[in-house]
């Protein structure tokens, strides 16, 4: 291992995510390159804190190298944020690609990602859906029926992403290694923990408290960046996201909703007259809920209609770099796709380059109205790339 890549999106970049960065550097990693959600969040909003803070803090903590994970792909299923996460990594030129697991055992995760891409489990899993599964149990009771012990791996959330993550090495035939770490100290989306005596905490457990609590959980360098924008009004007002996103769903036709990937078994007629009714976002996402679609997949669905965001979409077309160091630059120069910092010139490549850039700004302007001091549209293209 000389290149590493990570997908991530730091928000916030906690003592965790540090200790992952230093476990890639003691495995041999020369370089780090971190694939970065931007202008939008895979848990279905913007995140609370603004790109270039989330950007410092990843250089600060010992990452070469950040790039950003479009909006569209980057508030996308698992399936679809790891395929183009692996892809830009990939064309960036890393060789491994490093990803936190609740089992951190590659060789498993990997057996698990071949039976999900192989023809055997299909079947086994629409049996399952008809009986009004979820899809992800429907998946794990498949994985265990055909092989017993694989269905554990599909029921934790890190190890479910890390699955995705060897699917897309997989079927992409990435020429990328994956390497497992196991989580330290906190799982996902619980409560705090400690490992070695560093308090730990999740992104999500942290995101539900108050800024001035999150300071023994995230290195110095990180709380200061944060102390920083939030005096600048920077964070994100969430009362202000949640106008923003039902202003945007009321203004639309309700045939808008049948084109929105996801939609299925008539979900476009209950969002609609879920829109019509709702005085609130928790409200919207209650009237929307069945036992077949889990929350995270409809809030996702809600941001998708909000920002209306195509149902198909083509791999990454461009690598923008959004902060390096000055080190790792000359890397550029060999990746296999358009690459740079400035995403003005990485949109004039091609239409499809020229689609997702139109994308990504418009997510990333609603982003910006969605902070407590409201920023002017264009950052996309705009805001200066952090070199140091």
């Amino acid at each position: 291992m000389k290149f590493a890549g990570i997908i991530a999106e730091y928000d916030p970049f906690h003592n965790g995510h540090a200790a992952q960065l230093a476990a890639v550097r003691a495995a041999g990693a020369d370089c780090v390159a971190v694939c970065l959600s931007s202008g939008a969040v895979q848990r279905g909003g913007v995140p609370i804190l603004p790109e270039s803070v989330r950007v410092r803090a990843a250089l600060g903590a010992g990452a070469d190298i950040v790039i950003a994970l479009p909006a569209p792909y980057a508030c996308a299923t698992a399936e679809q944020f790891a395929a183009a996460g692996v892809h830009l990594l990939a064309a960036l030129g890393c060789d491994t690609l490093a990803f936190g697991a609740e089992t951190p055992d590659a060789a498993a995760l990997l057996d698990a990602a071949q039976l999900l891409l192989s023809g055997e489990i299909n079947a086994l899993i629409r049996k399952k859906l008809a009986t009004g599964m979820t899809y992800a149990a429907a998946r794990a009771d498949a994985a265990e029926t055909l092989r017993p012990g694989m269905g554990t791996l599909l029921r934790t959330p890190n190890n479910i992403l890390g699955i995705e993550y060897c699917k897309a090495i997989l079927a992409q035939e990435a020429a990328l290694t994956p390497l497992a770490l196991p989580r330290l100290g906190a799982a996902h989306g619980g409560g705090a923990g400690e490992h070695r005596g560093t308090p730990m905490a999740s992104a999500s457990y942290l995101r539900g408290l108050p800024l001035p609590e999150w300071t023994a959980f995230v290195p110095a360098g990180a709380a200061a960046l944060y102390a920083k924008a939030a005096a600048e009004g920077l964070l994100l007002d969430s009362a202000k996201f949640e106008v923003a996103v039902l202003t945007q769903l009321r203004m639309q036709p309700p045939e808008n909703f049948a084109q929105l990937r996801g939609i299925s078994e008539g979900l476009e007629n209950r969002l609609a007259a879920s829109v019509r009714q709702a005085d609130g976002l928790d409200d919207l996402y209650t009237r929307l809920k069945t036992k077949r679609y889990p929350h995270a997949r409809l809030r996702r669905l809600v941001l998708d209609a909000a920002l209306q965001f195509p149902a198909e979409l083509p791999m990454p077309p461009y690598l923008h770099v959004l902060g390096a160091k000055k080190s790792a630059m000359p890397r550029l120069k060999y990746a296999a796709l358009p690459a740079g910092t400035a995403l003005a010139e990485l949109v004039q490549v091609g239409p499809q380059a020229a689609e997702i850039g139109r994308l990504h700004s418009r997510a990333v302007d609603f982003s910006s109205l969605c902070r407590e001091k409201i920023q002017p549209m264009g950052l996309a293209f705009t805001a200066k790339p952090v070199v140091i």
